[in-house]
């Protein structure tokens, strides 16, 4: 129904940049928030950015605030993350996700999910 397919990852070093994207299938993008969540090993699922179905309010998680820019393109279905000033912290399989309607910081709120791209950042 909804399938999400991201690219960009990779192996950086620390204050180096990487752009993530991410394609949304079907003809009904502009009904979903989307968002970007991160997984370390050994660590939970974790909130990155999210952005609202037209792109007019977005959402920070207080470690990348300053750092990533999150964008939509509602006329190619497509969610950018521009990583900026990339620390080894910020290493982490990265996800996109929609959202039904409503804005959300929660990943359990978002229903859909893409199978993740490496981030790997070295010191």
């Amino acid at each position: 129904q909804v399938q999400l397919v991201e690219s960009g990852g990779g192996l950086v070093q620390a204050e180096d940049s990487l752009r993530l994207s991410c394609v949304f299938s079907g003809r009904t993008f502009g009904k979903y928030a989307m968002g970007w969540f991160r997984q370390a090993p050994g660590k939970e699922r974790e909130f990155v950015a999210t952005i609202s179905r037209s792109g007019d309010i977005v959402y920070y998680a207080d470690s990348v605030k300053g750092r990533f820019t999150i964008s939509r393109d509602n006329t190619k279905n497509t969610v950018a993350l521009q990583m900026n000033s990339l620390k080894p912290e910020d290493t982490a399989t990265y996800y996109c996700a929609a959202r039904l309607w409503v804005h959300s910081t929660n990943p359990v709120d978002f229903g859909s999910w893409g199978q993740g791209t490496q981030v790997t950042v070295s010191s």
